[in-house]
């Protein structure tokens, strides 16, 4: 067999005692180290800006759930799936029941989660928790435009940045900045 990855269950705000209690067991040889290759709760960064003041952050993307990589054996798998089963705060793997083998996730969902939570290598993905509105008076703090204030008007999250109308020269001009370059005017 060849290492799959796998969704355990959790009681929600659980997630990192029991990865804690996985990687302790991995330790202690209480679970074999070939088959239990890696625990993941998938978390993604984003950045807050409050008070003017920027702050990263972690936020669990998928709370109640953890990645597990595994090289289940074809037989004794029932013995390590129910070792993991009985942590306390496991409710088990998702979509089977206790006496079936679990069923991995694909290498797409697998590749997805993981790329989002920064695991794989290449571009990092941090988003800004956005608290702009469209109508919203700004502040530009950084950036060829800085010092700047305008009206938003329009707003991408899926690519961190909003159109925003400065007025330039007695003229209304509409500047493209990174959510990270504005702050609200309260």
């Amino acid at each position: 067999m060849s290492k799959q990855w796998y969704i355990l269950h959790t009681y929600t705000g659980y997630e990192g005692k029991i990865e804690r209690t996985l990687r302790s067991m991995l330790d202690a040889g209480e679970i074999d180290s070939s088959i239990l290759t890696s625990v993941k709760v998938p978390v993604e960064e984003f950045v807050e800006i409050k008070d003017g003041k920027k702050r990263v952050k972690k936020n669990k993307f998928l709370p109640g759930y953890i990645m597990l990589e595994m090289d289940l054996p074809d037989l004794g798998w029932k013995a390590v799936c129910s070792q993991i089963r009985r942590i306390q705060g496991v409710t088990g793997f998702v979509g089977t029941n206790p006496n079936v083998r679990p069923h991995s996730i694909t290498t797409d969902e697998a590749k997805n989660l993981l790329q989002r939570s920064g695991e794989i290598k290449g571009e990092k993905q941090i988003h800004v928790k956005q608290s702009f509105s469209v109508g919203d008076q700004v502040k530009i703090t950084d950036g060829a435009f800085a010092t700047f204030t305008g009206t938003v008007e329009e707003i991408s999250p899926e690519k961190d940045k909003m159109r925003v109308m400065v007025q330039i020269f007695g003229r209304a001009a509409p500047v493209e900045v990174s959510l990270l370059q504005a702050e609200k005017i309260l």
